[in-house]
């Protein structure tokens, strides 16, 4: 079943110069096509729609003063089982525990700044593609 899903490059991917990299093994998965592309660097508004699920974590400061630090690639996946796919890509958000050959297993190095997001599900991925490009139908 072809899916959609947002993938987001955190400002240590972009600042670390792997955006290249991640794109390229998003890229080599056979079926998955990028349907949408963009650099830039996120204001207060978006990451509050975005994280608004976390408001009263003890994370959640932190991580908001994370993802405004810099600029992000944020991208559209399109393709078969491309939710699970990329997530499994991803791997785990503690980079110590991420296998070799996922992202955050290979060049991950602290749990809060963990290169990539990934939508966790369908429903996710709808509602986090309208706020990132909400000219995409």
């Amino acid at each position: 079943m072809s899916q959609r899903t947002l993938v987001l490059l955190k400002p240590d991917a972009v600042r670390r110069g792997l955006v290249g990299e991640i794109i390229g093994r998003i890229e080599r998965k056979a079926g998955w096509t990028i349907g949408a592309l963009e650099l830039r660097t996120l204001d207060r508004a978006i990451l509050e729609q975005h994280y608004a699920e976390h408001v009263g974590r003890d994370f959640y400061e932190p991580l908001m003063t994370f993802m405004a630090s810099g600029p992000v690639v944020s991208l559209v996946v399109e393709g078969e089982r491309v939710i699970e796919g990329v997530r499994a890509l991803a791997g785990p958000t503690d980079p110590i525990t991420a296998p070799s050959g996922s992202i955050r297993g290979d060049f991950g190095t602290i749990t809060r700044e963990n290169l990539i997001h990934a939508s966790d599900s369908e429903e996710s991925a709808e509602r986090e593609i309208k706020i990132f490009f909400p000219g995409l139908s």
